[in-house]
């Protein structure tokens, strides 16, 4: 369990309502129930009994609203004695984001921020979808998402990082791979490697198909960013990606990235993060990462 449940769980106590718990932590009323929900399951036991004119305590959750008054009585005072005074920045940020992002674009700038803040530690999860990135930052399992589609909720606060743009990538056997345009025509009877439904480039994928009144032949499914490539290396179909992730297969002739006429399709991704309270670790991530907008945006370019 988290300081920040159990400080969603002496708000909830002392209001015995979700809606001014949420009020008093600045969080959406489903912040806090997801919050509530997380922490009767981890505890194994019902904290509140939910009623249609508000909440009240069980007999555990007395006890557990007990014990979390004294937990963040104790934290505050360590953090007045130890933190404040050495004036260092300490603790968890847990960031999610997908495979391919964190590995391309990512990991040299956390790199970076270890170094700078090294009593702070990453905590990295790769996610499929951005939906389940926010699902995770919602119900307090995750600190910071990179989200790669629009995401609209009262409870994230979204800072934009970078756009990109979806490149077709074909094999060096392909008949168009010594071309920098292709219309639709040209890859209208091709066989597509898709990623899986959920994914934000998916997600860019079925809108062009939709735009251009394809109905494509699919080889394949993956949300595995490798396998995907080595597939098209292979000629078994043609797919869209980020040109920064094909970056050095292109390079190499293993790849090419072209153009499709008449299209740009382009992703704006941004980074989320539960409103209210947060604590200087995570303020500090967020703020490395966001003086290093330009770096990022280079690379998703490039």
């Amino acid at each position: 369990m988290e300081l920040w449940q159990l400080r969603t769980l002496v708000a909830t106590a002392e209001t015995l309502n979700f809606t001014k718990a949420s009020e008093a932590l600045n969080l959406t009323q489903s912040a806090v129930s997801h919050q509530i929900k997380a922490l009767e399951e981890e505890l194994g036991t019902p904290l509140f009994i939910r009623a249609s004119r508000g909440v009240r305590l069980t007999d555990a959750g007395k006890l557990a609203y007990e014990h979390a008054k004294r937990i963040l009585a104790e934290s505050e005072d360590m953090l007045q004695a130890v933190a404040h005074r050495e004036k260092a920045i300490v603790g968890t940020v847990r960031v999610a984001a997908a495979t391919q992002a964190l590995v391309y674009l990512f990991a040299p700038l956390f790199e970076e921020f270890m170094d700078a803040y090294p009593s702070v530690e990453l905590v990295f999860r790769t996610t499929p979808s951005t939906e389940q990135t926010v699902a995770g930052i919602l119900d307090g399992s995750i600190d910071v998402g990179f989200a790669s589609l629009a995401v609209y909720s009262p409870g994230l606060v979204l800072t934009p990082l970078f756009d990109d743009e979806l490149e077709l990538v074909v094999g060096k056997r392909h008949p168009l791979v010594k071309k920098r345009v292709v219309s639709v025509d040209e890859i209208r009877d091709d066989r597509w490697i898709l990623f899986e439904r959920g994914a934000s480039i998916r997600r860019a994928t079925d809108a062009f198909f939709k735009s251009a009144g394809m109905v494509p032949e699919k080889a394949l499914e993956s949300n595995d960013t490798y396998f995907i490539k080595l597939m098209v290396e292979r000629g078994l179909g043609i797919a869209l990606m980020p040109g920064w992730s094909v970056k050095e297969e292109a390079a190499n002739g293993e790849l090419a990235r072209l153009t499709i006429d008449g299209y740009h399709l382009e992703r704006s991704v941004s980074m989320a993060s539960l409103k209210g309270m947060r604590s200087a670790a995570i303020d500090a991530f967020i703020a490395f990462m966001s003086d290093n907008k330009e770096i990022l945006q280079a690379k998703a370019a490039g």
